[in-house]
């Protein structure tokens, strides 16, 4: 029986081990991306930030917009499509030198697809605390319909 020492022991490579660092490397460079250089989490690029949820009978849609004024909020449907529009605006004030600057200005818009047909002469919104609830009433024909069972 031959005897290997440990400095003597035949170089074996395993090819996955290759793959298994590429993947480590590639989930560090996405982290990078989704905390920012800092480590702080990163800005979100999607505005406003909305849940939508829907019911029997409505589609509902909340979206935060903490600062607009709800003059400044466009709303509208398209097919099934819904649309925010709206424009955050501040006053600049031209004595103050910024350290930090987070809190985004400007024209913004956003889509969504609704999951199912709405009736849009009936939608309704209304703000309340920064947050813009919009109740999409489901359109009669998607609708579940109940269907009684006759006995004979």
């Amino acid at each position: 029986m031959a005897l290997i020492r440990f400095e003597e022991r035949p170089f074996f490579r395993n090819p996955w081990l290759e793959f298994e660092r590429m993947r480590r490397d590639i989930e560090s460079m996405m982290r990078g991306f989704e905390y920012g250089a800092t480590g702080a989490p990163a800005a979100t690029a999607v505005f406003p930030a909305m849940n939508l949820t829907e019911d029997n009978d409505n589609v509902y849609v909340n979206a935060e917009v903490p600062g607009i004024a709800p003059d400044d909020l466009d709303i509208s449907v398209e097919g099934n499509t819904l649309i925010i529009k709206g424009e955050r605006t501040t006053t600049p004030d031209q004595k103050v030198s910024y350290h930090r600057r987070e809190i985004e200005q400007g024209k913004f818009s956003r889509a969504v697809t609704l999951p199912t047909k709405v009736e849009p002469a009936k939608v309704e919104a209304k703000t309340i605390d920064g947050i813009l609830y919009i109740t999409l009433p489901k359109s009669e024909e998607v609708k579940p319909k109940q269907i009684k069972v006759e006995v004979e």
